[in-house]
């Protein structure tokens, strides 16, 4: 799923710096289950911006809504005869969710309230880990399902470097080197010999480096 933590309030104070009236739009994808733009934070997200600006002696009226999407545009136009009630509209999710709005609806202002981090999951209560960097041709059938791009901290694909000790990263202690994890699994399992085989290089025609990319099912176009 995508990762996103919301914004420092200072900051989404200072988008709606000029509005008087605006809605907060939630997503009920990645984002609430990660606890960061669903209908529970809409209504927190609202009220500390409701409480912020009548300290400040300008009320701001904050309204709510959560889609069940926002990166198609089915949910999208569910919207259609609210946004130009608002002097702008802040989009609690992924940083697809205002673009797909904003492509919608052309006369409105949508503002960001999260900052979209990574591609992963849970791994722990409250905690969420990057698993993968959305890279195009997947390679991670070579490392037992590990991805060394996303998870080693230079992407190295041909073995660990001379940085990381005790099984983990030199940038934290916090960081599991996926290098010790690939090799200790290869060894575990009685084939460490699959990490000196000749391999094809990886094609990275599919990656973010050759532009906006676009997945097309002929089967769905209509």
């Amino acid at each position: 799923m995508i990762i996103a933590d919301r914004k420092p309030l200072e900051e989404i104070l200072e988008m709606v710096e000029d509005c008087e009236k605006v809605l907060v739009l939630g997503c009920k994808g990645c984002v609430t289950v990660c606890n960061v733009g669903g209908t529970k934070e809409v209504g927190i997200l609202a009220s500390i911006l409701r409480i912020a600006r009548q300290k400040e002696g300008r009320p701001l009226q904050v309204d709510e809504k959560t889609l069940e999407r926002q990166c198609d545009p089915e949910y999208v136009s569910q919207v259609k005869d609210l946004v130009d009630k608002y002097n702008a509209v802040i989009s609690m999710a992924c940083g697809v969710g205002p673009q797909f709005l904003s492509e919608a609806y052309p006369n409105q202002k949508f503002f960001p309230a999260v900052n979209t981090t990574s591609f992963g999951g849970a791994t722990g209560h409250g905690v969420w880990s990057e698993r993968c960097a959305g890279c195009g041709t997947c390679i991670i059938h070579h490392f037992d399902g590990m991805c060394p791009i996303a998870r080693c901290s230079k992407s190295l694909m041909h073995g660990p470097c001379g940085g990381s000790a005790h099984g983990k990263c030199e940038i934290s202690k916090e960081v599991d080197c996926i290098w010790d994890m690939i090799v200790k699994k290869k060894m575990e399992q009685g084939r460490l010999e699959d990490l000196i085989k000749a391999k094809p290089s990886k094609d990275w025609r599919t990656a973010r480096d050759g532009g906006p990319r676009k997945s097309v099912r002929e089967e769905l176009v209509q």
